[in-house]
């Protein structure tokens, strides 16, 4: 059964004859026909055993795809316990704040750096992937930036400003620093549009930092998430299944998805289509901004059916693995907490190959490792099951399939791997040409 109920030909006939009412397209998305030409997109759910609905544009301005990434958006605020028509309002009203303290400021010749930031940040909203990379960003700059400069005025915010902000963490949180560093620079640039600062940005890199800041490419080598070794997996997987709680059955599931922690954690049950083996997760959910199909091994499966026996809720919207409080989702740390617990009592047992505790986002790489060392499926095959995007562009208008059915057969297999008890003496194809 399609996922998706309407097509942007029949959409376009239903508003082009004008007849009033609503027609369904899945999960909560409506398109409301109010008379020839004219109509909106509304998004349908029920939050605390309450039903509400939520615009999410006009036919003329939101296209069919970018309403169901709208809807798929609210429905993950509803997984969280989080009203979208409140979440909305508070981002409005925290716009409108921004602004007027933008032109407060403004007339009186002194816009602080933090204000140019909140101001850029409440203008660009709608360009985020998601809530958590707002935050993320503003948060990275609460953090290193408002305490060192985010009083003065954004206007008199020179070099030796962005240096003191970015050196106590250049080479200790590469990343990080290198993230803080470009919304700075964009910062600058924003409040430069707005006629807030004049002259050269400060915090450009190319021709400027460059010359005063070593290459973290070149000083800093790359932690890569700790992974088990993929041929002591099987025996893990004997021991989670013995773990009880939420926690561990989403660990499993993510395992042998081989997917992210907040694709599980976010996951619905109208998202699980039980007849076809797969679950789809919404662009809006997806790092990549893809929507992206899991085919589902019958090993994936028997941890569905052990959760679907705890269902309270028979809501598309529900959470598959929810958190202990009701419509929240589990935390980013509980899947972590687990495999803390299985290490408990003695040397840890689940680490990897330098003795540091395995991680859960380590398993992608364990899979990966995996398909490598034993499977006969081109990468890109496994770049798809990893959901990784294709960065080059001309190999990615080419590719535009998703592989699904080369995918199936190598998520079945990586789901018996993980049931199968592997013998102590495996040697892997890496090993072996080593």
């Amino acid at each position: 059964m399609p996922k998706h109920k309407l097509s942007h030909l029949t959409a376009a006939n239903l508003v082009k004859a004008g007849k009033k009412g609503r027609t369904g397209d899945g999960e909560g998305l409506w398109l409301d026909v109010r008379a020839p030409g004219r109509a909106a997109w509304v998004f349908r759910y029920t939050l605390r055993g309450e039903p509400h609905e939520i615009g999410l544009g006009g036919y003329s301005d939101v296209s069919l795809a970018n309403a169901r990434d709208k809807a798929a958006a609210s429905r993950a605020l509803v997984g969280t316990g989080t009203d979208p028509i409140a979440h909305k309002a508070a981002e409005a009203q925290a716009r409108i704040a921004a602004e007027e303290a933008a032109k407060a400021e403004a007339s009186a010749g002194m816009v602080t750096f933090k204000i140019a930031a909140e101001s850029r940040i409440a203008a660009k909203e709608a360009e985020y992937s998601n809530a958590k990379h707002r935050q993320q960003w503003r948060n990275s700059l609460v953090s290193y930036v408002y305490p060192v400069f985010g009083d003065k005025p954004v206007n008199d915010v020179d070099r030796d400003d962005v240096l003191r902000a970015l050196q106590p963490i250049w080479l200790t949180k590469p990343e990080t620093a290198t993230r803080v560093r470009q919304r700075i620079e964009v910062v600058l640039d924003y409040a430069g549009t707005r006629n807030w600062r004049s002259g050269a940005n400060p915090a450009v890199w190319r021709g400027n930092l460059s010359h005063l800041l070593p290459s973290t490419k070149k000083t800093v080598r790359v932690r890569h998430h700790p992974a088990l070794p993929w041929s002591l997996l099987p025996s893990m997987m004997v021991a989670l299944k013995e773990v009880p709680g939420m926690g561990a059955l989403a660990l499993r599931f993510a395992i042998l998805t081989a997917a992210r922690s907040g694709e599980v954690r976010g996951a619905t049950w109208g998202e699980i289509n039980i007849d076809g083996a797969v679950w789809t997760i919404a662009a809006a959910r997806m790092k990549a901004g893809r929507e992206h199909r899991v085919p589902l091994s019958a090993e994936a499966f028997s941890v569905l059916a052990q959760v679907r026996l705890l269902r309270v809720s028979e809501n598309r919207d529900a959470l598959v693995f929810p958190g202990s409080k009701l419509g929240r989702s589990l935390s980013d740390m509980t899947l972590a907490a687990v495999i803390k617990r299985l290490n408990q009592g003695g040397e840890p047992r689940w680490v990897d190959e330098s003795g540091e505790a395995v991680v859960p986002h380590g398993f992608r790489s364990c899979f990966r490792d995996w398909c490598s060392d034993t499977r006969p499926e081109p990468s890109e095959v496994v770049e798809k099951a990893l959901a990784h995007a294709i960065t080059n562009a001309v190999e990615a208008a080419y590719r535009r399939g998703d592989l699904f059915e080369r995918r199936a057969t190598l998520m079945a297999a990586w789901g018996q791997f993980c049931s199968t008890q592997a013998p102590s003496n495996v040697t892997t194809l890496r090993k072996a040409s080593g």
